[in-house]
């Protein structure tokens, strides 16, 4: 164990614990409020009146229409229906047939659009990123054909911070009439979430990223936009996503929603210091360690790392003995170790690639735990780079 004698729990881009107002906001829909919020008696009735209370206060803090907004089961699903229901709905009609997108989406993006192409026979472009994983805004509008009928680039890089020129590419996708999907879900409660200040069509968030509860993810549709739904069923949410609603699930969100927004900038702050001072930290005291991600333009509380000739696998398992949670991404494949696909993307060579190590930072961490990691750190990478 550390010498703090309490685990250190570096994972908050993985999952964040609920907060203690969410649980609380949440219990009475889970016993005394249990309806089925589509049924027209009075338990119906007072769940539907909690879901669209919570509908309203996402709408407020995304600066939408409530009727924009539907309530899923993940934010993976989010993106999966809005990707799947732009593409069908511009199949539909004949509008268009290209999909653009990048190198280094969450595999929720990545894998649907895959899908697409090999299942569907879309179209797809990917506009290649730079060595800190930055989209080029003049790239994207190099790839748009006359037949595009999506772009979407993530707002922020869960494995390497890095925060994309999001408002440019929204501006450049408006001018072409071409809609833009960004997978929002690393950014709720670190970055300014006005969706129309974006220029963005489509969103997804999930509420375990933010202080709330696992099981429940945000769809933004902007309204007029065409979507085809993936799920058929009832006609709940619109019709966007059919199935009986997580109503405790939704109220966990809206209110995880509402307290990041609000304590954003303060929680910014604070988390901006402590990750400054990891980074310093680790960059100082091990050799052969590169950061990862953009130096400033990355997300408040997160930082990552390529260590060269260590598997980052094994770092990841190394700190948990010692009550350390951080995670990797990069793979293990067959007991061999695969570079991350994000770090390939980035340029990074697998002698590098295999090493990843992502630190992310919540309101829970203090000096003392960056201190601590900075301490544990460089004896276990020595020890791991002398068993190979």
């Amino acid at each position: 164990m550390n010498k703090t004698q309490r685990p250190i729990y570096l994972d908050h881009s993985a999952t964040t614990p609920v907060d203690p107002r969410v649980v609380q906001a949440m219990a009475p829909y889970w016993s005394d409020a249990f309806g089925n919020a589509s049924s027209t008696h009075t338990w119906g009735e007072d769940a539907a009146t909690a879901l669209e209370r919570a509908r309203q206060t996402a709408a407020d803090v995304l600066g939408c229409r409530p009727t924009e907004l539907s309530f899923t089961g993940s934010g993976t699903e989010a993106d999966n229906l809005a990707l799947r229901g732009a593409a069908w709905a511009a199949r539909q009609t004949g509008r268009g047939n290209h999909l653009i997108t990048t190198p280094v989406e969450h595999h929720a993006v990545g894998h649907t659009v895959e899908q697409l192409h090999d299942l569907f026979g879309f179209e797809v472009t990917l506009v290649p990123v730079d060595q800190y994983g930055q989209v080029d805004p003049d790239d994207v509008r190099r790839a748009i054909r006359p037949d595009t009928l999506l772009v979407s680039v993530m707002m922020a890089n869960n494995e390497v911070g890095t925060v994309q020129p999001l408002v440019k590419i929204g501006r450049i996708c408006q001018e072409h009439g071409v809609l833009f999907h960004t997978d929002a879900i690393q950014a709720a409660g670190r970055l300014p979430l006005e969706l129309d200040d974006l220029h963005v069509d489509l969103t997804a968030l999930s509420a375990h990223k933010f202080y709330g509860p696992k099981g429940v993810g945000l769809l933004y549709v902007r309204r007029n936009t065409p979507f085809v739904p993936a799920i058929t069923g009832g006609g709940h949410e619109r019709g966007r996503r059919p199935g009986t609603v997580n109503v405790a699930g939704a109220v966990g969100l809206a209110t995880a929603l509402r307290l990041a927004e609000e304590e954003r900038v303060d929680a910014g702050h604070r988390l901006r210091a402590l990750r400054d001072r990891l980074i310093a930290g680790v960059l100082d005291a091990v050799p052969e360690t590169q950061l990862t991600g953009h130096p400033r333009q990355r997300l408040c509380h997160h930082a990552s790392f390529a260590f060269r000739n260590v598997e980052g696998t094994s770092l990841v398992i190394a700190l948990n003995l010692e009550g350390i949670a951080a995670s990797s991404g990069a793979a293990c494949s067959e007991g061999e170790a695969e570079p991350s696909f994000v770090l390939q993307a980035m340029g990074f060579t697998p002698d590098w690639g295999i090493g990843a190590l992502r630190f992310s930072l919540g309101r829970s961490n203090t000096e003392a735990d960056v201190d601590a990691v900075i301490e544990a750190l460089p004896p276990i990478v020595e020890r791991l780079r002398g068993e190979d």
